[in-house]
């Protein structure tokens, strides 16, 4: 996602949100990136599907399987790595070059998780650029030196 948006001073910024395929640590949420990796969740998936797989493989032909049950384990298999691409960090960046006479470049950044979080914010955030000459300071956006 990229948008550029004039401020209320005039200077044109950069907003970027890009995926992040690893987690970044956050002090505040150091105990949650401590974990077993992905692995676990691989296996647990693996043998799931194995059983769904062996499910169907071993369904006599006289069962009448309805296309519910069907589409009930298809979703089923699919629900938490959809979960987990949609619960994915981004990291939001809004950049100006500045216009060297009277206001420095600057750079702010921050993370946000979740997809529909993340249109958001960088609504919230283009918003408060047009109105304000900058990203609001209590959001999610940190100014970087």
């Amino acid at each position: 996602m990229n948008r550029v948006v004039r401020g209320s001073d005039g200077r044109d910024w950069t907003i970027k949100a890009n995926l992040e395929w690893s987690n970044p640590i956050a002090a505040d949420e150091f105990e949650h990136d401590v974990n077993g990796g992905s692995a676990p969740a691989i296996l647990m998936g693996a043998v799931f599907l194995f059983l769904v797989v062996m499910f169907v493989v071993w369904t006599p032909d006289e069962v009448y399987v309805p296309s519910w049950l069907i589409l009930l384990l298809i979703a089923a298999v699919l629900f938490f790595p959809v979960r987990w691409v949609l619960r994915r960090p981004w990291t939001v960046t809004a950049a100006t070059p500045g216009d060297h006479d009277e206001n420095p470049p600057e750079t702010w950044v921050g993370v946000v998780r979740g997809f529909f979080d993340v249109r958001q914010e960088v609504s919230s955030v283009s918003r408060h650029i047009e109105l304000y000459a900058e990203p609001d300071m209590n959001g999610s956006l940190q100014p970087v030196e």
